[in-house]
């Protein structure tokens, strides 16, 4: 498929075709790099994917426990942090 690079304001710019964006996925932002003098794009990756997964495995094998017991607060814990 072929696109015209055309003028956005002072920028310029590609219009992508719907076709593409949907193989893609890429539906808003994107990270864009210049490889071997090619344009490369990508959806951004949300960076908490796989985290309710993680979580879920965790809590299975009983690796949800708080790293810090109530006994070994620190001054600031108990002054300080609010929820």
């Amino acid at each position: 498929m072929r696109a015209r690079v055309i003028k956005i304001g002072n920028s310029q710019g590609l219009r992508i075709p719907k076709p593409i964006l949907e193989q893609t996925g890429i539906t808003d932002d994107v990270e864009i790099e210049v490889e071997k003098n090619k344009i490369i794009i990508r959806a951004v990756k949300n960076v908490r994917d796989g985290w309710d997964d993680a979580f879920k495995r965790m809590r299975q094998l009983g690796d949800d426990k708080p790293i810090i017991e109530d006994g070994n607060l620190t001054q600031w814990d108990e002054d300080e942090w609010r929820w």
